[in-house]
């Protein structure tokens, strides 16, 4: 790949843009090219993909995508950068310029993307809203089909933990609802500018055919069983069946044991109790 952006070359368009990288926006720029080389191959995009990018700030990773992908959407809310994002593209791989689109929008709030169907997710999400962003565009862009998202370590091992794990919890399950999802790779520190204080990982996903079932109250039941997760379903799902004993049937409706807690539920499970009709 050539055009891609060299630590100084990030550096530098932080400092024309008088940038300060903040918190409150997750912002923790890729300076590695390598890195960049790695998340392209590992995401398998190709010249038939439409790529979504949330947060591509300097457009590090953007450039990547763009050398192997049909077309790149680029989801950024800082408008500065949203700006700055098609100028850093024609300046550096200007035959890709074309392939490129620029949506100023929170992803918290994107229901759909401008011009062909998107095809596959490829991003350095925020850490502080990685899972819900993830969650959004499984949700609200069901033509995508294949992903591969950078997020802090930990968020990574919630997102792929199985039932029974310590690390399993309502991100695992949800994401579970709409896609095979796995761990790609770990990523260290200083790779980004500025270095977070915590490691990197890689979650890529598969979209599959969700359990029978409405998502929105399998959802409501995985909040409730996650709500008190060191409580039995029988007195953790009280609230949203009307009672324990409203629970207990529910779940002996569903072949659930009401003593079990949430985390040994896979997401079929859920979906089979949410399924049971209230008396």
């Amino acid at each position: 790949m050539t055009g891609l952006l060299s630590a100084a070359d990030v550096r530098a368009l932080a400092t024309a843009l008088d940038l300060r990288p903040t918190k409150a926006l997750g912002q923790n720029f890729v300076i590695d090219p390598n890195t960049v080389r790695r998340l392209v191959r590992v995401a398998g995009v190709g010249v038939d993909d439409v790529v979504v990018e949330v947060g591509p700030g300097l457009g590090s990773l953007t450039l990547g995508l763009l050398e192997v992908a049909q077309r790149v959407v680029a989801v950024e809310v800082d408008p500065r950068l949203a700006a700055q994002l098609p100028t850093t593209v024609a300046l550096q791989a200007p035959e890709l310029a074309a392939r490129l689109e620029v949506v100023l929008q929170d992803a918290l709030t994107l229901t759909g993307v401008p011009g062909p169907a998107p095809t596959a997710f490829v991003a350095n999400l925020p850490y502080n809203v990685a899972v819900p962003v993830l969650l959004r565009l499984l949700e609200h862009l069901p033509s995508l089909r294949t992903g591969l998202v950078m997020v802090q370590a930990e968020v990574a091992d919630r997102l792929v933990a199985g039932p029974g794990s310590k690390t399993y919890g309502i991100p695992s399950v949800k994401a579970a609802w709409y896609a095979d999802v796995r761990r790609a790779g770990a990523i260290g520190r200083n790779v980004f500018w500025p270095a977070p204080n915590v490691d990197s990982g890689l979650v890529a996903f598969t979209r599959r055919e969700p359990p029978p079932g409405d998502r929105a109250e399998t959802f409501a039941v995985v909040d409730a069983a996650f709500a008190q997760r060191r409580k039995t379903l029988r007195a953790a799902l009280a609230g949203w069946a009307g009672s324990p004993a409203a629970a207990e049937a529910r779940l002996r409706a569903a072949g659930i044991d009401p003593s079990a807690r949430g985390e040994v539920l896979g997401v079929e499970d859920f979906a089979r109790l949410a399924a049971v009709p209230r008396d």
